[in-house]
């Protein structure tokens, strides 16, 4: 069992005429239990975090029945903790945001029905967030900060897309995996590499100890003209690789630096790309693979050399966690419609895509 408590991280630029509002936001998308408090003035006040990642470790990847009955057993007793720790009530609440979609539909649904359970009770607005909205904006928490306009790259194990943002809920989609987004490639590299999972730490570790170049692995659609992206290829030339060997240590250290390379060297160029074909200077990093130490430090400095800057939320906001899905419903509090705030009907959407929503 792990548990992550930040307080505080850095906080919004205050303004004195804004009214502050409190928002605990809830996520429960997948395999990370995690809540947060954040004033729209004072920004983020706190958040904790509970990963399932041991419990699913020995099925190689994540059982969503476990997830949703984990889930079940810490949304309140987290919440409880936050509240005491931040010297909060659930009386100084003033709205409840939760993970909507998309995830898995069981996991969905707890973080959902806990969340209107308790506004309907407070007697105030919960509001359903896209889970890789909360992700994008969660640069936002950093210090410094990203302003709109900024080009985005969301980067986990379900998603590999990059988006043109012109504000909050204004996204246009440049292009994403058309079939396994990094993060799944990284996960089943690591299988096939007998490292476990999660895969993408583990690569990453393992590539420290080896060198890239020994194997030589493709660069899928690095180019092809447009800023789709393809991971497939990728883990089945590992397969190649290993398949019907017995690879050492230092053999296994050398692939995995060498797939990590591969898929850097893709995403840096598609990234800057974008920059470049829409003239923004501006790239947001977000989603797990953003965690990546050989990402973040290739993306900085070719960008830098672009005369571009790239923005990450911090290493512990880089997975799943309540506090960009606290920061997402606070951004989108003003604009609740007034007829759905007092309704607590609600349904949860596992397949969901971004560039649907509205702005804010």
């Amino acid at each position: 069992m792990k548990y992550l408590e930040v307080l505080p991280l850095h906080p919004r630029l205050p303004t004195t005429e804004a009214k502050s509002l409190l928002i605990l936001g809830i996520e429960t998308s997948c395999d990370e239990t995690g809540v947060a408090l954040y004033d729209n003035v004072l920004g983020l006040l706190g958040h904790k975090l509970h990963t399932q990642v041991a419990m699913h470790a020995d099925y190689g990847g994540v059982v969503p029945e476990l997830a949703s009955r984990d889930h079940i057993r810490r949304v309140l007793p987290l919440t409880h903790e936050l509240l005491a720790g931040t010297g909060k009530t659930l009386a100084d609440l003033d709205a409840l945001a939760y993970t909507q979609g998309p995830g898995l539909a069981g996991a969905l649904l707890v973080g959902a029905s806990i969340a209107h359970g308790l506004a309907y009770a407070l007697e105030i607005p919960a509001i359903g967030i896209h889970h890789l909205e909360g992700h994008l904006l969660s640069p936002l928490l950093a210090d410094p900060a990203p302003v709109f306009p900024f080009i985005a790259l969301l980067v986990s194990g379900g998603h590999t897309q990059l988006m043109q943002v012109a504000g909050v809920g204004a996204y246009t989609l440049l292009g994403e995996t058309v079939d396994d987004a990094a993060g799944e490639a990284f996960d089943k590299t690591a299988q096939l590499l007998g490292l476990g999972y999660p895969g993408g730490p583990n690569i990453a570790a393992l590539a420290d100890q080896g060198t890239a170049g020994r194997f030589k692995l493709p660069r899928p659609m690095l180019n092809s003209g447009n800023f789709n992206f393809s991971f497939s290829g990728l883990k089945t030339a590992v397969l190649t690789a290993v398949r019907g060997k017995t690879l050492t240590h230092q053999d296994k250290a050398d692939l995995a630096a060498e797939f990590q390379a591969a898929a850097v060297d893709v995403l840096v160029a598609k990234s800057l790309a974008a920059l470049e074909q829409t003239d923004l200077t501006q790239l947001v990093v977000a989603g797990g693979v953003g965690a990546n130490r050989l990402l973040r430090e290739r993306l900085t400095r070719q960008a830098t050399q672009q005369g571009c800057r790239v923005f990450y939320p911090p290493l512990e906001l880089c997975t799943d966690n309540g506090a960009m899905i606290a920061l997402a419903g606070g951004l989108r509090l003003s604009t609740l419609p007034s007829e759905l705030s007092g309704s607590h009907a609600f349904t949860v959407r596992p397949r969901w895509y971004l560039e649907e929503l509205r702005p804010a």
